[in-house]
């Protein structure tokens, strides 16, 4: 009995001398200067999450108390053996040594930096034959530049107006994509964060250019997506509110570029599929006013899928059914010619399909949780067309635009993107195609940066891979669908015209 409560006593000291020594300062922060360089490793875009802020305010605590006392005194000591000749030969090989690791230092970040951006060689073409799908090329923008504007300059150059007006003028006509009245849903990817998601710089200036309609915008725009509810960067599907994001300032959200119009007073907002994805509802014209997604439970034959979309109610309190247009309650109609999407993904691998661009991106636009629960998955159907069908069952994107100022080209890597996985290459295309800009950037921008980085196995980004299962494959089933609707759709490069303009050089 003596010995097990001389024992405890003893616990008991252990205990409380292991309490003080954690609460020590020079303990604090010696273990957070460990955990920094631990948890930071070769990702210093780590150095921007919580934990490692507040383990540098340990660390900078840490230094002025344990740390700099003891610099003064070797300073002295150093001051004192620089009289002494003895120390010359030490100071030397210092020097030395001091500028070796310096050089290496500056090489292995110049090392970095070249790795993590490519120059790509794009070059123009002319279709063979018609009907020909048209791509729109800008290269060397950084996305907070005016490469959005000079996109639709280009495209305007070759005939594809950007608006829509009764006169005749700079990128503008009768046969323009969007209206002064419009109500315009650009669909970006928001599941991850860093450079998973749409660049937000490029939204930004998207929008702008919208709002710069030549004939005054009184019109509407929506930034939206379907995270799904589920996975993605937080583990619970989309979000417009990343702390980390996909621009130069990588704390500028979706929702705070958003915001940045709306406080101006501009009919600009957000609306995150994601609060509806679960509730089933019916269409306005049967009398449901309330948000949610339609499914259409009979399953395409040759896709499987059963089409889903979402019906919703903006900000400004403008009714949107994504198949049937702009809502007006008082007439009870429709005005299908009112809505435009502008499809607007961030160009990536996947780890299942391959290739994640304009047609993968429509998964943003279905219920995958409700088809889930029907039993025909969405997700499930992009391997045999399903995102075609999805396309032309629901409402054709007036303008697809690839965002490919960073990639990820790593076969397999995304959807998820982080900083370090990226590589930039500076470039966006737009086209009326959606598979034929799949197809072109797929095969000359993913394809080439991966060959360029040493990748292996590049089957699963190769385009004119169209085995069983391929990304070139469901891209095919894709086109037939579309086709099958009557909208233009081809991977074939005798029908594909190539407009290339280079911001460095202005040509």
């Amino acid at each position: 009995m003596l010995f097990k409560g001389a024992l405890i006593k003893l616990l008991l000291q252990m205990r409380g001398e292991l309490r003080r020594l954690c609460h020590s300062p020079f303990v604090i922060g010696l273990l957070s200067l460990l955990w920094f360089i631990l948890r930071t490793g070769t990702k210093p875009s780590r150095i921007n999450y919580p934990c490692q802020r507040a383990a540098l305010a340990n660390i900078h605590l840490w230094l002025t108390i344990y740390i700099m006392p003891l610099i003064y005194p070797l300073i002295h000591l150093v001051q004192k053996s620089l009289r002494s000749r003895r120390f010359l030969p030490i100071l030397v090989i210092a020097i030395i040594i001091g500028g070796a690791l310096t050089f290496w230092g500056v090489y292995e970040m110049m090392r970095m930096k070249e790795m993590r951006e490519i120059s790509l060689k794009i070059e123009e073409r002319l279709a063979m034959f018609e009907p020909c799908s048209s791509i729109f090329v800008v290269t060397g923008t950084r996305g907070n530049d005016d490469g959005i504007f000079r996109l639709i300059d280009l495209m305007g150059d070759h005939g594809l107006l950007f608006y829509k007006s009764h006169e005749y003028g700079r990128n503008k006509g009768p046969s323009g994509l969007i209206g002064r009245d419009d109500v315009v849903i650009i669909k970006v990817n928001s599941q991850w964060d860093e450079r998973g998601g749409t660049n937000t710089d490029l939204v930004k200036a998207l929008i702008e250019a919208i709002l710069n309609h030549p004939d005054g915008f009184v019109g509407e725009i929506v930034v939206a997506d379907n995270g799904q509810a589920q996975y993605g960067s937080g583990g619970f599907g989309g979000s417009f509110s990343w702390l980390r994001n996909n621009a130069e300032n990588i704390s500028q959200s979706i929702q705070s570029v958003v915001d940045f119009f709306a406080n101006k007073g501009y009919k600009v907002s957000t609306y995150l599929w994601d609060q509806i994805t679960t509730k089933r509802v019916s269409e306005y014209f049967e009398g449901d006013m309330e948000d949610g997604y339609i499914v259409n439970t009979t399953r395409n034959p040759r896709t499987g899928i059963m089409v889903s979309y979402p019906k919703f109610r903006t900000a400004f309190g403008t009714y949107i059914s994504f198949k049937y247009g702009v809502w007006d309650p008082e007439t009870r109609t429709y005005h299908s010619e009112r809505l435009k999407v502008i499809n607007f993904p961030v160009l990536k691998t996947h780890s299942i399909y391959g290739v994640t661009a304009c047609v993968k991106h429509y998964m943003g636009v279905v219920s995958d949780k409700l088809t889930a629960r029907l039993g025909a998955r969405a997700h499930d159907t992009v391997d045999d067309g399903g995102m075609g069908t999805e396309m032309v069952e629901t409402r054709f994107p007036t303008l697809n635009i690839i965002d490919a100022i960073w990639v990820n080209a790593i076969p397999r890597g995304g959807p998820s993107t982080s900083y370090d996985e990226a590589t930039r290459v500076n470039i966006i295309a737009a086209s009326i195609d959606p598979v034929a800009l799949d197809y072109w950037a797929a095969k000359y921008i993913l394809l080439e940066v991966a060959r360029q980085k040493g990748y292996r196995d590049l089957s699963t980004i190769d385009p004119d891979n169209a085995e069983s299962g391929s990304f070139g494959r469901w891209l095919r089933l894709s086109m037939e669908e579309i086709r099958r609707a009557g909208y233009q759709a081809t991977v074939d490069e005798n029908y594909i015209s190539v407009y290339v303009l280079n911001m460095e050089t202005g040509k």
